[in-house]
């Protein structure tokens, strides 16, 4: 089969956006550094030796392509999609990004940004496989379409699967930190500064939340507003429960030794409770794999030579 140069060269050019949508999103989804490189190159350059002769090109250079390209091309392309977006959706999305702790510093015209370029990449992607294998048109339409689909709804997929991850490791840090935080309190600190003990001790997503909360706090922002805001960045129930008790505390008082105890103690059975259940589910769960998978292989071995003898004797193979 012979191609033309005229007929090759559109499919590269597809190719081509497929890939850098493919890079663009997994960049800003996966990419876990929250700070400015920039700013970070800047920052090393003036607190090092001020002998050192660089310039300010030099510094921009050492920042990674994908900060000093990529980034710029879907903020252009988020400015253009962010105009057919509602309101209400770029609201949730920011929502949603708050829950999974900002990944790259993503806003949410970056990230339906993202969600187009997929949409667009994934179903040329289809369309090109189907075309150049000889597909009928129905095949070719329905790749076309099913693929800008699961483009568009993939970024969102791995956005929710974070959310979930996030919220686990939450959940699984909260006893540990609990206790270490009564252990500093009983020792005579004050609680932001066992919070700061936290967070200096851990790097776990926790102790990132713990320590923003530590910097508002010496901002000027209230211990009840910054706890108030940290449970409702995390939306985990634990966590909700935890920021209560202690604001309750504040204010009427109560000793916050004897809180952060019992509350490590509820912490602590929570967890268990939770393994208890998932240990529970675990036989349940095991039998999908085991029906689906195991058994039917099972079945042709104990019964496959048995049923080659059946057919044999009554429709007289040999």
């Amino acid at each position: 089969m012979n191609f033309t140069l005229a007929q090759i060269l559109p499919w590269v050019l597809i190719g081509i956006v497929v890939i850098v949508g493919i890079g663009l999103l997994a960049v800003a989804i996966t990419n876990k550094n929250k700070s400015d490189p920039l700013a970070d190159r800047l920052a090393e350059y003036y607190t090092m030796d001020q002998q050192v002769s660089a310039n300010l090109e030099e510094i921009e250079m050492s920042v990674p392509f994908t900060q000093r390209v990529i980034m710029p091309i879907m903020q252009n392309i988020a400015r253009f999609t962010t105009q057919f977006t509602p309101k209400e959706a770029l609201e949730k999305t920011q929502r949603q990004l708050d829950l999974a702790g900002n990944p790259n510093g993503l806003n949410p015209p970056v990230f339906w940004g993202i969600r187009f370029v997929a949409m667009v990449g994934l179903g040329l992607l289809l369309l090109f496989v189907f075309t150049i294998t000889k597909q009928s048109t129905l095949y070719i339409i329905l790749g076309l379409f099913g693929g800008g689909a699961l483009g568009f709804m993939m970024p969102q997929m791995m956005l929710s699967s974070k959310i979930k991850r996030r919220q686990d490791d939450i959940t699984k840090a909260l006893p540990d930190a609990l206790d270490l935080m009564t252990i500093c309190v009983e020792a005579g600190l004050g609680f932001d500064q066992a919070m700061s003990k936290v967070s200096d001790k851990w790097e776990n997503e926790l102790a990132l939340a713990f320590g923003r909360v530590i910097r508002e706090i010496q901002l000027g922002k209230s211990r009840r507003d910054a706890l108030r805001a940290m449970g409702e960045s995390m939306d985990v129930p634990d966590v909700t429960t935890f920021t209560g008790a202690i604001i309750q505390a504040d204010q009427l008082g109560v000793s916050i030794a004897r809180v952060l105890k019992v509350q490590s103690e509820q912490m602590r059975i929570k967890r268990r409770q939770r393994a208890q259940e998932k240990a529970q589910q675990a036989p349940i769960k095991m039998m999908i794999p085991m029906v689906l998978l195991i058994f039917p292989t099972i079945w042709i071995v104990l019964l496959g030579p048995a049923g080659v003898q059946l057919f044999r004797t009554f429709f007289g193979g040999q």
